[in-house]
């Protein structure tokens, strides 16, 4: 069968490897709808493993169907819906693992010690909506980290798959006052058209953009926003930087966003303005919820994918999802 595995640095290749078999604590699915994540870019730039007789499998956002169960397996049957956390499995899957879901077959090891590796989803959602459980997991854990309440004002930096997932969750909260700041005039716009306010960095004043909907406070002499939580989805230094800069007292600041270089940070705003500061990684417990969310957000989430592809053009789908003028989510169809 085809599988997408890294080889390199920048070499990724969709080789042919055997079908894999099942164990009898295992699990067999067929592979739907996997995702192109922003960490797989980050892998393939990186080379994976960095061992060429290893080659690294990459895909962790899935959507499958149930087709073989092992003996001890209880949790689910032939035929089940299911979306895969890749967390729950040892090694996980698609991120330094040894299966990757850009592929038709994927085994889903040790489902009888942890079921909560496959969790099935409803009969009304789409395989490809199925699939964003992933990025709004991910989402979801940094409100959660964030602390935040409806009552809150929300500034998210990077309007990408999970900024937009993030403020997603937000609205599913009931957060009404969400601003989205990036680079990205076709981003902020798509932003937009979800119901967001939205502000263009590098042509808009941030921090005006952000009095103007959040209002102003004063500190240490200065008006500033009055912005209660932001979180940081662009992995860029700078941008965490300018968070610090931006923040009120007691302002709350979620990094969730992976940064390849350092950050400084300033101390003393952090000192005098009793900021909170924590990172969010992952979705410990998030699934869950986020299925029972997509009930009620419905198509909303459709707007985060805006292209698919067959497993069969995943060069073309990765020349894409590189391309952040125009993708958000790239969505790659693993039986074609």
């Amino acid at each position: 069968m085809p599988l997408v595995r890294i080889h390199g640095v920048n070499d990724v290749r969709l080789d042919t490897v055997p079908v894999p078999a099942c164990g009898v604590d295992d699990v067999l699915v067929e592979v739907k709808n996997c995702g192109i994540c922003g960490s797989d870019l980050g892998y393939i730039a990186m080379g994976g493993f960095n061992n060429p007789e290893l080659p690294m499998p990459l895909g962790h956002e899935m959507s499958a169907v149930v087709t073989v169960v092992g003996e001890y397996v209880t949790s689910v049957a032939v035929g089940d819906r299911v979306v895969v956390n890749p967390m729950k499995v040892e090694p996980p899957i698609g991120n330094f693992g040894i299966e990757g879901g850009f592929a038709p077959t994927l085994l889903v090891r040790d489902v009888a010690n942890q079921p909560e590796a496959l969790l099935k989803i409803p009969d009304h959602l789409t395989h490809p909506h199925a699939a964003l459980v992933e990025p709004l997991s991910v989402g979801m854990h940094a409100v959660h980290r964030g602390e935040v309440t409806a009552n809150d004002k929300v500034a998210i930096f990077g309007a990408g798959t999970i900024g937009l997932s993030i403020a997603l969750v937000l609205r599913y909260y009931g957060v009404t006052d969400t601003v989205i700041i990036d680079t990205s005039a076709a981003r902020i716009k798509q932003a937009k058209q979800l119901g967001f306010h939205g502000c263009l960095a590098g042509e808009d004043d941030v921090a005006k953009v952000l009095q103007q909907y959040h209002g102003s406070v004063s500190s240490y002499g200065q008006s500033i926003a009055a912005t209660d939580v932001y979180l940081e989805a662009t992995g860029v230094a700078s941008v965490f930087e300018q968070m610090i800069r931006l923040a009120k007292m007691q302002a709350r600041l979620v990094v969730v966003g992976v940064h390849k270089a350092s950050a400084s940070i300033d101390l003393v705003s952090v000192l005098s303005k009793e900021l909170s500061i924590k990172g969010a990684m992952a979705y410990p417990e998030e699934f869950p919820e986020v299925l029972s969310m997509l009930e009620t957000l419905g198509d909303e989430v459709a707007a985060l994918i805006t292209h698919h592809f067959p497993l069969s053009q995943f060069d073309q789908a990765l020349a894409m999802a590189r391309d952040i003028d125009h993708a958000i989510k790239v969505m790659i169809d693993c039986q074609k």
